[in-house]
């Protein structure tokens, strides 16, 4: 029996997909199969990959269509290997990859999960730029506190874990709206069990182009957020370093996704949105009195979040920013 099982969900991956698939059975070891969960594709990808023949393999075919979160979720009821890594099937995996995980796997045993560094590429595949360096080994509060911060980088992508604790924490919460912030609160219960192993190699590369994430409403995303900071808020309640991490960089999480998602809700036409960025706003209070209860927090006090409340204010200013957008 393999050892690795690396999990491919995909709807019309076209091309994208092909060129996914043929860097997984590229692997310089081969000891895995390659799970597909499709999602009723049209594009012929299932004929495509039954025409290879290659018994490494295993397509698992959706009865209906399914949304995002109903596809990852069909992870859990699939046979898997001891560990399993996903991956998007616009994403890439170097021919080393599964090689250097079974070397920092064996290295580390006790880890619960583990990682190489890896590049962002475009849409055509160039070099965009390779992820801001990782330490070898990180405590859940060290990824809080470098998330936080904005000095990590981290994709859904390139993540080895054992399948038995990835069914443990409930595998990928589908709860989260398209599935945003549904892969950092994985890693986060994964990392809460034990620790994460990052590799200094680059073995992957992830691809930044018109993805779910860049096209989800602002609405939906701040949802997200919200399921997330909750899960942050009751993992601090249980672990002091992780409190410790929030306390410390917290508010300035807080403030970068408020400012973020306030200039996304900006852009959105008001007859396709049921809030103003000044509820955002309000939202994102709501968000600190949980986190960070006592710490003076107020975005009106940073100029592009207090820009896009002007702007969001009336028609005629709403109405400018979004013909100069376009």
């Amino acid at each position: 029996m393999p050892r690795f099982s690396i999990i491919l969900p995909v709807r019309n991956g076209g091309e994208y997909a092909k060129e996914c698939v043929n860097s997984i059975l590229s692997q310089t070891l081969n000891d895995f199969n390659l799970v597909v969960l499709d999602n009723c594709s049209t594009d012929r990808t299932v004929e495509w990959l039954e025409s290879l023949h290659d018994e490494r393999i295993v397509i698992h075919k959706a009865d209906r269509s399914l949304s995002i979160e109903e596809n990852w979720a069909r992870i859990k009821d699939v046979s898997r290997n001891e560990f399993m890594t996903m991956i998007g099937h616009d994403d890439l995996l170097l021919p080393n990859y599964l090689e250097e995980m079974q070397s920092i796997i064996n290295r580390f045993p006790n880890a619960t999960l583990y990682q190489t560094h890896f590049n962002y590429i475009n849409a055509t595949g160039g070099l965009i730029r390779p992820c801001l360096p990782m330490d070898e080994q990180q405590y859940v509060q060290d990824f809080l506190a470098a998330q936080m911060q904005r000095k990590i980088d981290s994709t859904g992508t390139g993540y080895m874990m054992r399948s038995s604790q990835y069914d443990e924490v409930g595998g990928i919460p589908p709860n989260y709206p398209n599935l945003i912030f549904a892969d950092f609160a994985l890693w986060v219960r994964l990392m809460a069990k034990g620790y994460k192993i990052t590799s200094s190699k680059n073995c992957f590369s992830y691809r930044v182009h018109q993805s779910v994430s860049a096209t989800t409403n602002a609405e939906a995303f701040m949802k997200a957020f919200g399921i997330y900071a909750k899960e942050i808020d009751l993992l601090q309640q249980k672990d002091p370093a992780v409190q410790q991490a929030v306390r410390s960089y917290g508010r300035e999480f807080l403030l970068l996704w408020c400012e973020s998602l306030s200039h996304r809700l900006l852009k959105t036409p008001l007859n396709k949105r049921s809030m103003l960025v000044s509820d955002l706003m309000k939202k994102f209070m709501e968000f600190a009195g949980e986190l960070i209860p006592g710490q003076s927090f107020e975005p009106g006090a940073v100029f592009r979040i207090k820009l896009a409340e002007w702007l969001d204010s009336n028609t005629l200013t709403r109405n400018l920013f979004q013909w100069y957008k376009k």
